[in-house]
């Protein structure tokens, strides 16, 4: 008896100690960035035809956020200026002009975990300065967007990850197989036409080199430190390419178009002409849009299936119960939905509403958080989260006391930016939008040629998908000049000004 009893006992002792040894353990941090992945590109987030069976399965077991936006943009590369909010937890009038560069002065993400003892990796794209890459990981796979682009998820050049950050052209190399299969690296042609004109017989997607890059890290991890992993895809931005299994889900004549879906957008938004838009013929016609959707959801439906393998490794090696995953795109996209094709405005799922989903280690259920936020917010929330101090260089707000059921909520509103045509401010049940186009001659005092204004009000509780302009009825007039006169004063105190922009012409110059 007394043997079993002292058995018992050590028992009993070694249990409490491996329960503190896991409390006590730091968390690892996975934080999944995608490409123009618009929140109803999520089946589980919104109920679309979407397939997204493993990020479904994370949103149903962790924590949804479904009003969390990107502020803003100063750039028609609006993935640029999202992911310097993202890194720094900073809004966009605290970012460094456009955010292409972040100075040293403002704590990344990556170096605040670096300076908790956390190895901090990268993977996949990278759309800021190489300094700043170099400060804030101190290892990495693969590197996408370095100085070369050629339009081609199968042909997607790319750098191994270096502590100096040195890049150089010559370096980059593209995945391709070989005859017997095999992916193998060949350089970059110089003169290499761009795409996209690759398909899956000629090399891996970019989607699966990225998880198979953090599948190899989650493997080899030794668990001796806790890691930060920056996993970067960059779909589903176009050219909108996918395995023919994954097209074939979607066959065009079957697509349902989205409530908001227009043949072209109703006036000038002040930023038609440009890349994004150049990718479908006007008008758009419901072929067009249905063949658009089509790929949309194919590509995003292959991006889950590589996420799905990642989530799988961290299970199969023990590290998924200790693993904090978040999940979050870098802006909305439009295809169809209001005449548009990319993310240059500042409607919901066109342009600012993305997924933010927390899950793994943290369990929620799939409860639903309605509060406002903002992605500068999800920096600061994850250092909450994995109880790491939040750096006096982010601006951000974190929804930890959200989580926690003290708050609901942290912001009363929230307020975006396109460049300097765009406005839109969002309260209570409603959202209003101004746009304005600026006189086409403006570097003449005197010489201008008049531009045009448009405003549109939306009661964003009954018509979500902004499809009933509300502004010029009678009856709305009070709220209209409420919302204006709030939304003007907002920008002052968020410093959205000529100053801060770099340009000639300003919003609020001809509001």
């Amino acid at each position: 008896m007394r043997k079993l009893f002292k058995i018992i006992v050590l028992m009993l002792v070694v249990s409490l100690q491996i329960t503190a040894q896991n409390k006590s353990k730091k968390p690892n941090v996975l934080l999944i960035y995608t490409d123009d992945h618009r929140y109803s590109g999520i089946h589980a987030l919104a109920g679309q035809d979407v397939k997204t069976p493993n990020i479904d399965k994370l949103a149903n077991e962790g924590l949804i956020f479904t009003n969390t936006y990107l502020m803003g943009a100063y750039t028609g590369a609006t993935c640029m200026p999202s992911r310097a909010q993202l890194l720094t937890g900073r809004k966009m009038f605290d970012l460094n002009g456009i955010g292409s560069v972040i100075p040293k002065e403002q704590v990344a993400i990556g170096e605040t975990f670096l300076k908790e003892g956390y190895n901090s990796h990268i993977v996949g794209k990278w759309h800021q300065d190489n300094q700043s890459l170099g400060r804030m990981f101190n290892s990495g796979a693969t590197i996408m967007s370095r100085g070369i682009y050629l339009t081609d998820h199968y042909r997607m050049p790319c750098w191994d990850w270096r502590a100096d950050g040195k890049y150089a052209k010559k370096d980059a190399y593209i995945y391709v197989y070989d005859k017997k299969g095999n992916v193998v690296k060949r350089s970059v042609d110089p003169k290499e036409k761009k795409g996209p004109i690759n398909t899956e017989k000629d090399g891996p997607h970019t989607s699966e080199i990225y998880a198979s890059q953090a599948i190899d890290y989650i493997q080899k991890n030794k668990q001796e430190k806790p890691f930060f992993m920056y996993l970067a895809f960059h779909a589903p931005h176009d050219p909108r390419q996918a395995p023919k299994k994954y097209k074939d889900m979607y066959p065009e004549k079957k697509i349902k178009l989205l409530p908001s879906y227009m043949p072209q957008h109703p006036f000038d938004n002040g930023h038609l002409f440009l890349r994004d838009e150049a990718l479908a013929p006007w008008p758009r016609t419901p072929k067009v849009a249905q063949k658009e959707l089509s790929d949309y959801y194919a590509i995003i439906t292959h991006l889950d299936a590589q996420i799905g393998k990642v989530i799988k490794s961290l299970k199969k090696t023990g590290q998924y119960e200790n693993t904090i995953i978040v999940l979050s795109g870098d802006s909305g996209l439009a295809v169809g939905n209001h005449g548009l094709m990319g993310k240059q405005n500042v409607y919901d799922e066109d342009g600012v509403h993305v997924p933010f989903i927390i899950s793994g280690k943290i369990k929620g259920n799939g409860k639903r958080i309605d509060a406002f936020s903002y992605i500068h917010d999800i920096y600061p929330t994850i250092c909450d989260v994995a109880d790491i101090k939040i750096p006096a260089s982010v601006t951000g707000k974190s929804l930890k006391p959200v989580i926690d059921g003290e708050k609901t909520q942290v912001r009363d509103y929230t307020y975006h930016a396109y460049r300097q045509h765009q406005r839109a401010f969002r309260k209570g049940d409603y959202k209003l939008i101004e746009f304005v186009r600026a006189p086409d001659s403006h570097k003449k005092q005197g010489d201008f040629v008049a531009g045009s204004r448009v405003t549109l009000l939306f009661n964003f509780k009954k018509d979500p998908w902004e499809t009933t302009n509300l502004a010029f009825l009678p009856e709305y007039k009070e709220v209209l000049e409420s919302m204006q006169k709030e939304m003007r004063k907002k920008a002052i105190e968020l410093n959205d000004y000529k100053e801060h922009n770099n340009y000639p012409v300003d919003f609020w110059d001809y509001y």
